[in-house]
This record gives C-alpha cells, sequence and structure tokens, in this order.
C-alpha cells in the first residue's frame, strides 16, 4: 500500500501535470520523507497545476506539419496567434514585437478606410480613387491644406508613438507633451504595448471602469477586445487589397454590390 501511494505521488510530480521546480520537488520527494519519526502527518491539499491550453492552429483539422503548421516561436500568447507564420518572420522575438505592432496600425488604419470609403462614396458620389482630384467632394479644403494638416498632426502623432515603442512610458511624462497638464493622457493604463487605455484612449470605458475619476482596466474585456480587434483589422486589410484590384477594373465597393 505504501508503495503503492508512494509511485502515485511520484505520478502527480511530473512536468506535465506541476508548473514550476519548487512543485516538482515537493511532490517527488519520498512519502516517508513528508511525515517526522513515523507518526501521522497532518492532512494537507493537494495542488495540481493543469496543463497549458493547446495552441490554436490556422487549419485545425491537421495536427503535424512542423513549423509550417506549428512554429515554435508563436506560443499562443498573442491575441489572435493561430500558428500562421510561413516565412518565418517571427523567429526574432524583437520582430515579432515589431511586426504585431505594424499589423495592429496598419489594421486599424484599414478598418478607419473601409468605413471612410464607403462612408464618403455614399455621401458625395464620387468613387474613392478620385476622391484625392475633388478635395471639395469630402471636406471643404485645398488639398495642400489637408496635406499640411496631415503632416502636422500626423507627423507629431506617429513620431511620438514610434518612439513610445522603442521607450516604453517616455511620452506620459509633462515635457514629452505641448500641454503638461495632457502627460497622464498618453500614460498606459493597461501596461500593454499598442493598448493604452485610459480615459483619453477609451473615453467609453469598453475595456476598463471609471472610479473617482481613475480609470481601472479590465483584463478579461481587454483580451476580449483585443482579440475582436486584431479579427476585424485582418479582415479589413483583406478587403483593402481587394478595394485596388477593384480601382485598378474602374470599379467601386459600392459598384460591385450594385449600389
Amino acid at each position: 500500500m505504501a508503495s503503492t501511494s508512494a509511485a502515485l505521488v511520484n505520478g502527480l510530480g511530473s512536468a506535465f501535470l506541476t508548473g514550476g521546480k519548487k512543485s516538482q520537488a515537493l511532490l517527488s520527494a519520498p512519502l516517508a520523507a513528508r511525515t517526522s519519526g513515523g507518526a501521522a502527518a497532518a492532512p494537507k491539499r493537494l495542488v495540481v497545476v493543469a496543463a497549458a491550453a493547446t495552441k490554436k492552429s490556422w487549419i485545425p483539422a491537421v495536427k503535424g506539419g512542423g513549423n509550417l503548421l506549428d512554429p515554435e516561436w508563436l506560443d499562443g500568447s498573442l491575441p489572435g496567434d493561430f500558428g500562421f507564420d510561413p516565412l518565418g518572420l517571427g523567429k526574432d522575438p524583437s520582430f515579432l514585437k515589431w511586426y504585431r505592432e505594424a499589423e495592429l496600425i496598419h489594421g486599424r488604419w484599414a478598418m478607419a478606410a473601409v468605413l471612410g470609403i464607403f462612408v464618403g462614396q455614399a455621401y458625395s458620389g464620387i468613387p474613392w480613387f478620385e476622391a484625392g482630384a475633388a478635395p471639395g467632394a469630402v471636406a471643404p479644403f485645398s488639398f495642400g491644406t489637408l496635406l499640411g494638416t496631415q503632416l502636422l498632426l500626423m507627423g507629431w502623432v506617429e513620431s511620438k508613438r514610434w518612439v513610445d515603442f522603442f521607450n516604453p512610458e517616455s511620452q506620459s511624462v509633462e515635457w514629452a507633451t505641448p500641454w503638461s497638464k495632457t502627460s497622464e493622457n498618453f500614460a498606459n493604463s493597461t501596461g500593454e504595448q499598442g493598448y493604452p487605455g485610459g480615459k483619453f484612449f477609451d473615453p467609453l470605458s469598453f475595456a476598463g471602469t471609471l472610479k473617482d475619476g481613475a480609470y481601472i482596466p479590465d483584463d478579461e474585456k481587454l483580451d476580449r477586445l483585443k482579440l475582436a480587434e486584431i479579427k476585424h483589422a485582418r479582415l479589413a486589410m483583406v478587403a483593402m487589397l481587394i478595394f485596388y484590384f477593384e480601382a485598378g477594373q474602374g470599379k467601386t465597393p459600392l459598384g460591385a454590390l450594385g449600389l
């Protein structure tokens, strides 16, 4: 009976069921070492750590395939990580971090562009690829005014994002903002790159709550929204690619829908 109990305890000490080395050492110790002088040991609660969840695959029905279908450098920790990296672009962790930042920013722009293309043409009747020649159709400004405003405002915001990527939290100090009282608005309230949150970037509190004027992030909501965002972002980027092919044939998304 004693040998059977010891085998059971040693079996529970496998790396598959336990998390850290300390837990493994505790569980794999001989049963006799847990008692003092042969006296009955006080009852202890055994905590077994569950194994990590299986990584999701971009081809769910296929379980093998090596790094083509299950890259070892993608561990499923990134939102929307389904193991798709056939060219191995994310082997270097620093590159992987940059590619995720680039995917996120391009995806957000694509979502805004898709919405703008539909709304702009529905409002003005001018195809999106011809709107640049007639900016009055979508805004009462000249092309030079629009370009100058974009270079100034976009250049300032993008430069701050670029610097913050390589030096996190460097842009939430007073000297980095033109108005000292706004420095707190640029602070990263969630602590995660690309998801600043806070009263300025999450004014409707989709991923957090406001309590006594302070923004408190909600990790569960944030994780759900990060996954939803990256899925919509990828769909929008594919949609923009289709819009480009349609524009090459003189067609528009609304025209393709018969509208």
